[in-house]
């Protein structure tokens, strides 16, 4: 039992120092943002506002678990401890992912996005006839989003010149 909460005890620590570790990374890289001068709120704004309530957040529950404030484990949980990681799993959306970063300069963002988006699907055990037509959705709606929408563009591979994909 002591061991257990020893463990816990570390675990919040470990919760929280990372918490803080983000937070610091995000203030120190949001600094090399290049931003113009001027009275107006710049680029760097949003990143060092996350990046501070990363920072006291992380700092808040050291603070809280040195007092002795850990975190109750959930008992309504419907969770088979017994149950060992599906390395499969886990091994097919790290490939899904690590294809997605080769491929959205080659092919662009929409069709890497639709392979992301079907792949992670389909690793966790979607029906792959309905995950990819949902995927190719999704994926088309996020680039029409960032290109017309947000003005923000997204390498659109394949579809460079097709409006309102192309950024």
């Amino acid at each position: 039992m002591i061991s257990e909460k020893v463990s816990a005890k570390a675990e919040e620590y470990g919760f929280g120092g990372l918490v803080t570790a983000i937070g610091v990374f995000t203030l120190v890289d949001a600094t090399t943002i290049a931003a113009p001068g001027g009275d107006t709120v710049g680029p760097r704004a949003f990143p060092c506002a996350v990046g501070v309530l990363l920072v006291v957040t992380g700092v808040a529950a050291i603070i809280a678990t040195a007092r002795g404030k850990l975190g109750q484990a959930e008992e309504g949980e419907d969770v088979d401890e017994g149950v060992r990681t599906d390395w499969v799993t886990v091994g097919k959306l790290v490939a899904v992912l690590i294809a997605h970063l080769a491929l959205i300069d080659v092919v662009g963002w929409p069709v890497a996005a639709a392979l992301l988006f079907f792949g992670a699907a389909w690793s966790l055990g979607a029906v792959w006839w309905r995950a990819l037509p949902i995927a190719v959705v999704l994926a088309l709606v996020v680039q029409v989003v960032f290109a017309s929408g947000l003005g923000l563009s997204l390498p659109a591979g394949i579809f460079e010149g097709v409006p309102f994909l192309d950024g």
